[in-house]
């Protein structure tokens, strides 16, 4: 019996041995949340490329959408804490977990690395009849219920967003949700009056001169939007700044998370990804994993409080 423990022990051993080093295994997968060509989807794949050449391995990104988040989620928490399953993780970690949507919270996964921060925003067509967010506003609280206003669907970061905006501003709206990917066309197409949205989904529309921003639900102005007032400035006091960072499965090895981080960190600040992401009205926002996962874990209580505060949270 001793020897054949023995030999387990020693087989165990000879295949651990034989593994290869992180990251030469194999390619590293990351899990985006949403469909592809939106602003998540974009964004992530110049974050892998970027990555495939820092740390000489390919990087892939595998749209796994549906229920705000919670499909792509539950999948990479089921995987192996080995690095080489990544999510795209956002305030969704949070949204989606207090709307019931998911059973458990940000503390099942190992923060790595913001990537990005976003400014959501409000828009309509150029052709609308509202110039500023006091317009809308008005006619909002003059029509209860008449304006049809977008989102990316229930327990989304734009849900969320739209929702405390109406709360803020005294009106109510029909709230719309679409497929992340429908969005925009359902603005362009006339289907709704409004959306609440991020710019990077919103780029093409607003270059073509398309869509009309009406205000950033963020705390300062974006210096990418420098002509976009925010909502508070026009006074209606709320801003949501929405982040995308990467996190793995609760467990990763540290060392491992070091990795990531780092070639995360030059990507970053590399020309490519700065030039892209303006082109796309993202900004880079490099945060490592210890600042990350303090900040995750902030907005999580900030975000189950207005949730709570605006009948959403489960």
């Amino acid at each position: 019996m001793k020897i054949v423990l023995l030999l387990c022990a020693l087989v165990a051993s000879s295949v651990r041995a034989q593994e290869a080093p992180f990251p030469q295994r194999g390619p590293l997968e990351i899990t985006v949340l949403f469909p592809a060509g939106s602003s998540a989807d974009v964004t992530a794949r110049m974050l892998a490329d970027g990555m495939s050449r820092q740390l000489n391995q390919r990087v892939l990104v595998v749209n796994r959408p549906g229920a705000g988040g919670a499909i792509g989620y539950k999948y990479v928490q089921a995987q192996k804490p080995d690095g080489y399953s990544l999510v795209w993780n956002s305030n969704s970690i949070s949204t989606t977990y207090h709307s019931g949507q998911l059973g458990f919270d940000y503390q099942a996964f190992d923060a790595v690395a913001r990537v990005l921060v976003e400014s959501v925003v409000l828009a309509v067509k150029s052709d609308s009849r509202w110039r500023t967010l006091q317009d809308f506003v008005a006619e909002g609280k003059s029509k209860p219920k008449g304006l049809n206003v977008g989102h990316s669907g229930i327990g989304s970061h734009t849900h969320i967003s739209l929702a405390a905006l109406t709360s803020k501003a005294g009106i109510e709206v029909n709230e719309v949700p679409f497929g992340a990917a429908q969005v925009v066309p359902s603005l362009l197409g006339g289907h709704v009056d409004a959306v609440v949205q991020l710019p990077a989904a919103l780029a093409a529309p607003v270059k073509q001169g398309q869509v009309r921003l009406l205000a950033a639900l963020i705390p300062n102005r974006d210096p990418a939007l420098a002509d976009v007032a925010t909502a508070k400035e026009q006074g209606v006091d709320v801003s949501l700044e929405a982040w995308r960072g990467i996190a793995v499965p609760r467990g990763t090895p540290r060392s491992v998370i070091s990795q990531l981080e780092s070639a995360i960190r030059n990507t970053v600040g590399s020309v490519e990804f700065v030039k892209g992401s303006e082109n796309l009205g993202v900004r880079p926002a490099f945060m490592p994993a210890d600042q990350f996962g303090a900040l995750i874990a902030k907005e999580d209580a900030e975000l189950a409080r207005l949730m709570q505060g605006i009948g959403l949270k489960k």
